[in-house]
């Protein structure tokens, strides 16, 4: 069998996928999918044997034709990665199979919220998260991003709540009997996307238009905030056209997720999910939102074929968010969200001293969880590599590049070596000036990397961590604060942060990044008064880039280290399967170590 996906039973010589239709029940009280899907295929089998679909978790009750015939099947033990390889034995001649089946309660790709989880506080939730190879755990598919499929879907929620999808609405029936209490929404996502992509959520929702093709949605108890915090979002997909080219996904809208969301983004078509934790009152946080619109042209648009080509969707994708802060608030701004990356980079590297290989952008990662592997280097690194392109071939000409580039490999999934031909045929020999084999397949960051410069950079800098002048820090942006207080040598002098607090409040700050940034600096250096903050943050966010640093602060000190431990029981329920695995990972490697 050939099979190019590491992280896939998918094997080429088999049929493939090219769309679903899915029927799905949710059970909120049992926790469960009740689903029902049809697969169909690009080509009839052409002989009688075999096709493998992915599947974690699932429970396969029947697997037949379009008529109903039953088709041979065997559900294979799992493995640890991969999950549970679904045989189905097709005759030749058939173009579909429907398969009946559940998910399990612990789907790692679902996280059933308890009404007391949610912000109104009266209502379940359910949202999913697919990315990296999570979307088995919801449909039995061919789950690599290499095969890009089309879909319909019809939910059967209860009445009273309201399902959105990552794709076209197309109608909702609500029952005619009031006692059964159900509605059905239907949904279609006509433009061919990778399973990871596939994405819905269930709950006490409303929206509010943002402009003619944008709507926020959230639970009513966020959405003004929400609604205020997202209005600029047409002047970004405007700036964004005008860079990369038409929006190819119609409609650009945002779902406001509950706390426990692990990620800052997911740039689902059509429905972007995004953390709370950006709404901070001041529109200061809006780069997720940029990067997440980025993706519809550089990893919805053109997709990396497997996860070993992460870098292809994320370090195209910061490159574009850049871009447009730049086009919105200036080079300087889009210079230090630059500064903070190469920093975030650096730590990233550094957290895999024993693991350089996942350092590298063109990665091995057969027999590894991409979810275990994930970090900033495929953002930053692979960001920082198109600037050594750009800074050779000039920014008018790869601005150029790019817009072909996208046009060239629209809706398809792609490697490295389709980029490095695509690149090269435009600029013969550029590849060979930045020396692109150490930055694709090197350890770590290459000496000739490109490293950001500011005026305002330069001013954090000279500071060395000394206090700033108070009438300038109350000037200083989230990103300027992040970059001082990342500065700051550890440990640092509790008279040094008591003054920091007394002058800003820092630990009563409501803007999560700067927050972080301080709780994590005040506990590597002691600063017991912050605990109370740190618990209660711990307690009503589950964003993974918050949980680790936090997590780790108070792991690497052993006085701190049973309050993690008594943290984490207290609250992994609350958390995302992905964030509980993160946080588990961390406690099992202290106890280790």
């Amino acid at each position: 069998m050939a099979r190019p996906d590491p992280h896939s039973y998918n094997d080429d010589s088999q049929v493939a996928t090219v769309s679903f239709d899915l029927i799905a029940r949710i059970d909120f009280e049992h926790r469960t999918l009740h689903g029902d899907v049809t697969l169909a295929f690009r080509e009839p089998a052409a002989v009688t044997g075999p096709l493998d679909l992915d599947t974690r978790d699932l429970a396969i009750d029947a697997v037949t034709d379009a008529a109903g015939q039953s088709f041979e099947y065997v559900l294979h033990p799992p493995e640890p990665i991969l999950g549970a390889r679904l045989s189905i034995t097709l005759p030749a001649g058939a173009t579909a199979v429907r398969i009946r089946y559940r998910t399990a309660p612990e789907a790692s790709a679902l996280q059933w919220l308890a009404p007391a989880q949610t912000a109104g506080g009266k209502q379940p939730f359910l949202f999913s998260q697919c990315q990296a190879i999570h979307a088995r755990s919801i449909v039995p598919l061919q789950d690599t991003p290499r095969l890009r499929v089309r879909y319909t879907a019809e939910l059967e929620i209860p009445q009273n709540l309201r399902a959105v999808m990552a794709a076209a609405h197309r109608a909702r029936i609500d029952a005619v009997d009031t006692v059964i209490g159900m509605a059905i929404e239907r949904f279609e996502m006509p433009q061919p996307i990778p399973p990871y992509l596939f994405a819905f959520a269930v709950g006490d929702l409303a929206s509010r238009d943002l402009s003619e093709r944008s709507r926020v949605w959230a639970e009513p108890a966020m959405l003004e905030a929400a609604a205020y915090e997202f209005a600029g979002v047409e002047a970004m997909m405007l700036a964004a056209e005008a860079l990369f080219g038409p929006y190819d996904w119609e409609r650009f809208d945002v779902l406001t997720m509950p706390p426990s969301f692990p990620y800052g983004g997911m740039e689902n078509p059509r429905l972007t999910f995004i953390t709370p934790t950006v709404i901070a009152g001041d529109r200061s946080l809006l780069g997720v939102i940029a990067h997440e619109l980025s993706h519809s042209w550089t990893g919805n648009l053109v997709t990396n074929a497997t996860a070993e080509h992460f870098w292809l969707n994320e370090g195209f994708t910061v490159y574009a968010e850049r871009r447009i802060i730049e086009a919105l608030d200036g080079p300087e701004a889009a210079a230090l969200d630059a500064a903070l990356g190469r920093r975030e980079l650096d730590q990233a590297i550094a957290r895999f001293a024993t693991r350089p290989e996942l350092t590298r952008l063109r990665t091995q990662l057969a027999g590894i969880d991409p979810d275990d592997a994930y970090s900033q280097v495929p953002y930053e690194k692979g960001c920082f590599f198109l600037n050594a392109l750009e800074l050779v071939v000039g920014r008018e000409a790869f601005t150029a590049w790019l817009r072909r580039y996208l046009e060239a490999f629209r809706f398809s999934a792609i490697t490295t070596d389709d980029f490095l031909g695509h690149f090269e045929a435009t600029f013969p020999g550029a590849l060979a000036t930045v020396d692109a084999p150490r930055w694709l397949d090197g350890d770590g960051l290459p000496p000739n990397a490109p490293r950001p410069q500011s005026q305002r950079l330069e001013a954090i800098e000279r500071l060395a961590g000394a206090l700033p002048d108070v009438a300038v820090a109350k000037q200083w942006t989230p990103v300027e604060w992040q970059i001082y207080l990342d500065s700051v040598p550890r440990p640092a002098s509790l008279d040094l942060l008591q003054t920091l607090e007394a002058e800003h409040a820092l630990t009563a700050s409501t803007n999560y990044e700067i927050l972080v940034a301080w709780l994590t600096l005040a506990l590597g250096s002691k600063m017991r008064s912050v605990l109370p903050r740190v618990e209660e943050v711990l307690g009503t966010v589950g964003r993974m880039k918050y949980l680790r640093p936090l997590y780790g602060a108070l792991i690497a000190e052993p006085a701190t280290r049973d309050v993690a431990t008594r943290l984490f029981e207290r609250h992994r329920d609350t958390y995302h399967p992905i964030s509980r695995q993160l946080v588990d990972g961390l406690l099992r490697a202290a106890t280790a170590g």
